[in-house]
């Protein structure tokens, strides 16, 4: 395991924070920081409230993805489920569990944490909860008015051998479906 330096020969200070821009889903500010070396730079970022993704498994050994028009790289995707919290003190938990019967119509009884992703540390503050949903029963499901998905299913092992191919762009299903694979093959006898 890599030996943890000294954070004060890398901290960046804020001097000043200028907000540009509020909008609904991000905030755009201007930071004046001090660098560790003394000197000054500006740093622009997006704030944002945060997020949630789950990779749900079926007992056939199946995650439930979702295919999605994303208007910003204009792009149909293949993502697992996923969405913001509501607000910075929602539990990431509950909003996983919101977000996979909203969008899939699957109700966890097993929820296992994976971890945080920061899709764009450099310029996005957005944390990523990852979660895998296991024990999975089935309701009806709910998408928000303004999105339009398509549920498919497929083996964890073809999701992986795709995230290998390329095929799968999305940095969020790539690190869980990874991560997921990798935690699964641990279980095994």
């Amino acid at each position: 395991m890599e030996e943890q330096k000294d954070l004060s020969a890398f901290m960046e200070t804020k001097r000043s924070s200028e907000l540009i821009y509020d909008g609904k889903v991000i905030r755009v500010f201007r930071d004046e920081v001090t660098l560790p070396d003394g000197n000054v730079s500006v740093r622009e970022l997006n704030r944002h409230v945060g997020a949630v993704c789950v990779i749900p498994i079926t007992a056939k050994g199946e995650v439930i993805c979702v295919r999605q028009y994303r208007y910003a790289v204009g792009e149909l995707l293949l993502e697992i489920p996923a969405g913001k919290l509501d607000n910075p003190d929602e539990d990431p938990r509950e909003a996983a569990l919101r977000e996979l019967r909203e969008e899939t119509g699957a109700v966890s009884g097993k929820l296992t944490y994976l971890g945080k992703y920061f899709g764009s540390p450099a310029i996005l503050d957005e944390t990523i909860h990852m979660y895998l949903a296991e024990e999975l029963t089935f309701t009806d499901t709910d998408p928000d008015e303004d999105e339009f998905l398509e549920a498919v299913r497929l083996p964890l092992s073809t999701l992986c051998d795709m995230v290998l191919r390329g095929e799968i762009p999305d940095g969020k299903t790539q690190a869980a479906a990874l991560r997921a694979s990798k935690l699964l093959e641990g279980r095994l006898p």
